[in-house]
């Protein structure tokens, strides 16, 4: 978690580090037992889900205000850990499923997050516009590049997970503007490769 926090562009305070914490506490009490996480997740939740969110914002170093919209966002990843790294961020937590939203809700409160707010809707028929946006499998990459960028502002950044096991391979993705980013060996307890891809102004 430090690592990629690091990696990010985040020097985390202990405030940072101990809501970090609570969170992959709260997904492993209550979002697994609620099915907003898969039931084996339990013994991975810090490298699999709290890291792996945290090295979204190492796709947009420099940026550390603004507005994030995470698409798909489930139970709040990688939103919240993003909203706990980057304070000066406003996130809105996007998914259509009810049970989600009341469980990121939740996790938002017994957090005390501030720079958080969930929105209940199809990600897919948004009317609002953001600096930044995230995803991480909501979508196959192409459909949800192309929601990803009806929802940013120019000169946005829309980036979404790849892969943990091989880098994407370019015909898959079918777009040319969107951009490979590797994480390094070390980063994650597992090579990753995120990907990139920046709106026009």
């Amino acid at each position: 978690m430090i690592r990629a926090a690091s990696w990010s562009g985040i020097e985390l305070t202990t405030t940072q580090v101990d809501r970090l914490e609570a969170f992959a506490r709260w997904l492993g009490d209550e979002a697994i037992a609620a099915g907003g996480l898969g039931p084996d997740e339990g013994d991975r939740i810090i490298d699999r889900h709290v890291a792996d969110s945290l090295v979204f914002g190492g796709a947009w170093r420099g940026r550390t205000s603004g507005s994030l919209g995470d698409l798909g966002s489930g139970v709040g990843l990688p939103g919240i850990p993003l909203a706990i790294g980057f304070p000066e961020v406003s996130v809105t937590l996007v998914d259509r499923s009810g049970t989600r939203c009341r469980l990121a809700r939740r996790a938002i409160r017994v957090l005390g997050l501030e720079n958080v707010a969930v929105r209940e809707a199809d990600a897919t028929a948004l009317d609002e516009r953001f600096d930044i946006v995230t995803f991480r499998g909501f979508l196959p990459p192409a459909k949800a590049f192309a929601v990803a960028m009806g929802s940013l502002e120019p000169g946005g950044i829309a980036v979404g997970a790849a892969s943990r096991r091989r880098p994407p391979e370019r015909p898959v993705l079918a777009i040319e503007a969107v951009e490979v980013v590797t994480v390094p060996v070390g980063v994650l307890d597992s090579p990753a490769w995120l990907l990139r891809m920046a709106a026009d102004r």
